[in-house]
């Protein structure tokens, strides 16, 4: 018996899949939040260019507004405490300005730094080469009133005193002697130390000795002793020229030897004339009732005489032990060693 192969039958065929297609399309808006208001102003305003700004505009399309900041400055929590740091700080400042005010007039030592490059140049001119210079007195204006007067400023008149030229000097006498010292071979640590002590001391005990010296005398002056202060500084103009000038000429001897002699008693001579002059308004007033203030400062003979003598004084054999002083230099030790092995 035979049998016949077996057929697998046709797949039947699905009808096709269709999807449903909607028949009415609708469309969900994006929900976002409007942008703040523009002022008016912003809005009509025009921009460095000449034209209006599309801040707004460019805002409104964005759809998103951010506050500067993440909205930190429009906290009140902020905006308090601003306020409160604020006037903290102004209460601070008074205070400061009332307490230093009791010690110190912050504007007249103002006064005394209201310079010019012309000035300064034209006053370590005077300093150094005082000879042949006039006049000495001081310029006075009078007060809009029209009866009071006061003193121009440095900037305005040149035999007026300024605190800028002695404490520049100051410091760059400071800084120049431990240079010096260290070219030599002479430094040490505490030398810089040493070095600005004892210029501290210098000016601190000759500001006593004037401030003595003008009590004894009865002598007064609104602005004395800031005017004595810029003064005794004027003198480290003339050391650092000494010093300068007898290192270089002397190669390392310091400032002694017939070199270093001639230069300082140059620098001291220039000095004390420059201040024989000036310090005779302060301590030797115009005797003359015809003044821009308007007062008489007619003094006894005897009592000028002293004055006189007390400005000779320091003029002249104060600033000589003041500045030998301060114009010491030992040699370097090579140069010494070999001296002595001579």
């Amino acid at each position: 018996m035979h049998r016949s192969a077996y057929n697998n039958p046709p797949p039947a065929h699905s009808p096709p899949l269709h999807h449903p297609v909607p028949q009415h399309v609708s469309t969900v808006p994006q929900l976002r939040s409007p942008p703040p208001p523009v002022p008016q102003s912003q809005q009509q305003s025009p921009n460095s260019y000449g034209y209006p700004q599309q801040g707004g505009g460019q805002q409104a399309g964005s759809g998103y507004a951010h506050a500067p900041f993440g909205g930190f400055m429009n906290d009140p929590t902020a905006q308090m405490g601003f306020q409160m740091g604020k006037t903290a700080v102004a209460a601070g400042q008074e205070y400061i300005d009332q307490n230093l005010n009791r010690y110190l007039n912050v504007s007249a030592l103002k006064h005394y730094f209201n310079v010019s490059n012309s000035y300064v140049a034209s006053k370590l001119f005077l300093v150094f080469f005082p000879w042949r210079h006039r006049p000495w007195s001081r310029q006075q204006r009078l007060s809009p009133n029209g009866q009071d007067g006061y003193f121009l400023p440095p900037r305005e008149d040149i035999n007026s005193p300024d605190m800028y030229i002695p404490v520049m000097a100051f410091v760059t006498y400071i800084l120049l002697s431990t240079l010096l010292a260290g070219l030599r071979g002479a430094f040490h640590p505490e030398l810089l130390g040493l070095t600005a002590t004892t210029a501290f001391a210098v000016v601190i005990f000759e500001i006593l000795g004037l401030k003595l010296g003008t009590y004894l005398l009865s002598i007064s002056n609104e602005s004395q002793l800031l005017d004595l202060v810029a003064y005794s500084g004027y003198k480290f103009v003339g050391i650092i020229v000494t010093l300068v000038v007898a290192e270089t000429i002397n190669a390392g001897q310091g400032t002694g030897g017939l070199v270093g002699w001639c230069i300082f008693l140059y620098a001291f001579n220039a000095n004390a004339f420059f201040l024989l002059r000036s310090l005779k308004y302060v301590l030797l007033p115009d005797t003359s009732p015809n003044t821009a203030s308007g007062a008489s400062y007619t003094i006894a003979r005897s009592q000028r005489n002293r004055r006189t003598q007390f400005l000779f004084f320091y003029s002249y054999i104060v600033q000589f032990a003041f500045m030998w002083i301060l114009t010491r230099q030992e040699a370097s030790p090579t140069v010494a060693g070999k001296a002595k092995a001579a």
